[in-house]
């Protein structure tokens, strides 16, 4: 009988120990999880009780959440989610702790960002369904865990780094550069400098002619895109990088030109007192431009060839430093002082400084000499699309098992503890070197989005008690692709559409519907009985594209986006009836005529002046937001992606 007893003892303790809740599975990865029984389902039907106004945005953004991501209408009217403040030590300024149990979750934070930290985890969670029941604890191991945009050489429209901003918070990211002003290399540009693209992206009333023509924001524009980006917990550095990379300064003012055309002259006290005006347009004022905590101020990459020159370096990077420190302002700069070393001396404390290359700043002095830094190296963390260097895309693999932000190279010494106070965190880059190259905004977001996925993993999850195997990697990268891009974002265009007769002037999206394309890799078909069409006829745009029926230069087929227009083999015909397929994927657009393969847009291998090869893209994210005012009939229309 006591056997007995003891085996039905037994099986109690192991159903009941089953039944316990694994962790969750988000990125970044819950730090602590205390599993518990049963679930709790979260609908737009719960009730969200905040504990104070400071408190109040992050409510309602959980509540505008549930209804962008379609979650159930209705299925648990009372539950109660409760977002409240707490002091607990232990979780820090963007740590939370959340219970979740069958009736009611109770979230608390120190601070209104910690608890939109726990609401993107909560909501992260409920995309695979009911949330579990437990507790969970969680802190950053960094402070800093970003990314750095070039919109200098390749723009990007406001609508898309608001996209990004989405995006970034959803995966607790906090921190946005924007890297304003550069230009490309002249070898891509028949080695001359005239030729040379050059931009500014900001508006200047200063200097109104400085601005770029092709896509710029203004100043109230980027103001309101700092303190929005702000309320979803992503600070935007902007960065004005001079003395080098300045050619669009010298396009503007000859006179400032260097030892070559792309620097500055640092000798002339007329370069100081433009750079120093520059900054000033933008930190001046109640209501400055540069209304964040940091400003950028560039400083990288400049000669050091002539020591006196080296000198003048350092002295014009600690005077921007100041500057922008007079404005209340705390300064970030590129690494560069083991490249420029000198005498002159640099300040270093309360200064950031973006560790991109162990050559330009050695890490081991730059900590020595009291510098905050970023993990940014080139090595690791610097896409650069179709050019052939660096990454097309980063080594996801490496980076989950071996990388972290402690981590600056394979040498023993260029290994430091982690979390090391003078580490503030790590970011990557995508830089766009090549100007002109065809890359999209939506290429760009192809290479952003995953890479953004690991490096919000390992700068959150630094320390991983449970490994870095190949096994624990295989399992990571499966489950991260099925995390979305946040609440209302769909850039990589992941839906798939039919329409059995396609109308012209049709809105194909609902205003709040973020699917407005389909991403790579896709195919879009259709039957078509064509009408005669007015050159300039579409069939369908999106914001960012346009899919011609017949183009506005010759009355072929063809798209556009980004400023580039790419012309297809094929001109309809009045009164023929024919079936017609696009297949796009991240390298190649392929357009299909009846089933036979009529024209294949491949990157396009081009030299450079130095004799080296780089690529020009003609891929295609194909519109799907509206059609266009067509006479010809669509039947049989179809948006899918290719298995």
């Amino acid at each position: 009988m006591k056997k007995l007893l003891s085996f039905i003892l037994c099986c109690i303790v192991l159903n009941v120990a089953a039944a316990v809740n694994e962790k969750p599975f988000t990125v970044p990865a819950i730090k602590e999880w205390r599993g518990g029984n049963g679930t709790f389902n979260l609908t737009q039907g719960c009730k969200v009780n905040v504990a104070s106004e400071q408190l109040s945005q992050v409510g309602k953004y959980l509540t505008s959440s549930l209804e962008l991501m379609q979650a159930p209408k209705s299925g648990n009217e009372t539950g109660v989610i409760n977002i409240q403040l707490c002091k607990n030590k232990k979780i820090g300024h963007e740590g939370y702790i959340i219970k979740i149990e069958s009736k009611k979750v109770t979230l608390q934070a120190n601070t209104a960002t910690g608890a939109l930290w726990g609401v993107q985890t909560l909501l992260q969670i409920s995309e695979k369904g009911e949330l579990p029941c437990g507790v969970i604890t969680d802190t950053p191991d960094y402070r800093l865990r970003g990314f750095m945009i070039d919109v200098a050489r390749k723009f990007a429209p406001m609508d898309y780094l608001k996209e990004l901003v989405k995006t970034m918070s959803y995966y607790k990211m906090n921190t946005l550069q924007v890297h304003l002003n550069d230009n490309g290399f002249k070898k891509y540009f028949n080695d001359s400098w005239d030729q040379t693209y050059a931009a500014f992206r900001l508006q200047s009333e200063r200097f109104p002619l400085l601005t770029a023509t092709d896509g710029s924001y203004s100043k109230d524009e980027f103001r309101q895109f700092i303190k929005w980006a702000e309320g979803l917990g992503v600070e935007v550095i902007p960065e004005i990088d001079m003395p080098a990379h300045s050619l669009a300064f010298t396009k503007f003012r000859p006179s400032l030109k260097g030892y070559i055309d792309d620097h500055l002259d640092i000798t002339k006290k007329e370069t100081i007192e433009f750079m120093d005006s520059l900054f000033i347009e933008y930190l001046e004022g109640p209501d400055p431009v540069f209304c964040g905590r940091r400003v950028h101020i560039g400083t990288d990459e400049y000669s050091n060839a002539d020591k006196a020159v080296v000198e003048k370096f350092r002295a014009l990077t600690d005077h921007l430093i100041r500057l922008v420190e007079s404005y209340g302002k705390q300064a970030v700069v590129w690494g560069s002082l083991t490249h420029a070393k000198g005498d002159t001396p640099v300040k270093s404390e309360n200064v950031i400084m973006d560790m991109w290359s162990n050559g330009y700043a050695n890490p081991v002095d730059m900590k020595k000499l009291g510098y905050q830094m970023i993990n940014i190296c080139d090595g690791y963390t610097y896409i650069v699309p179709a050019a052939g260097y660096y990454y097309e895309y980063l080594n996801y693999q490496f980076l989950f098992q071996h990388w972290t932000p402690a981590v600056y190279g394979s040498k023993e010494e260029l290994v430091f503890t982690e979390c090391d106070p003078q580490i503030e965190g790590g970011m990557f880059a995508i830089w766009n070197d090549v100007c002109g190259n065809g890359i999209s905004v939506g290429d760009e977001h192809h290479r952003i989005f995953p890479a953004l996925q690991v490096i919000a993993e390992k700068t959150w999850r630094a320390i991983r008690p449970e490994g870095t195997s190949d096994e624990a990697y295989a399992k990571w990268d499966a489950q991260r692709k099925n995390i979305s891009e946040g609440p209302g974002v769909d850039e990589l265009g992941n839906f798939e559409t039919t329409f059995a007769t396609l109308n012209p002037k049709t809105t194909l999206t609902g205003k709040d519907q973020p699917r407005y394309q389909i991403g790579y890799d896709y195919r879009v078909e259709f039957d078509i009985e064509w009408a005669k069409e007015s050159e300039g006829t579409c069939l369908t745009t999106s914001r960012r594209a346009k899919f011609y029926l017949a183009d506005p230069i010759n009355g072929a087929m063809g798209y556009t986006r980004d400023g580039y227009f790419y012309q297809l083999a094929h001109t309809g015909r009045p009164g023929v009836k024919e079936h017609i397929a696009i297949e796009g994927t991240n390298k190649t657009t392929r357009f299909y005529v009846n089933g036979v393969l009529i024209q294949e847009l491949k990157w396009q291998k081009r030299i450079a002046a130095d004799e080296k090869p780089y690529n020009y893209v003609q891929t295609l994210v194909f519109p799907l937001q509206q059609t266009g005012n067509f006479k010809s009939k669509i039947t049989n229309f179809k948006a899918s992606h290719l298995k």
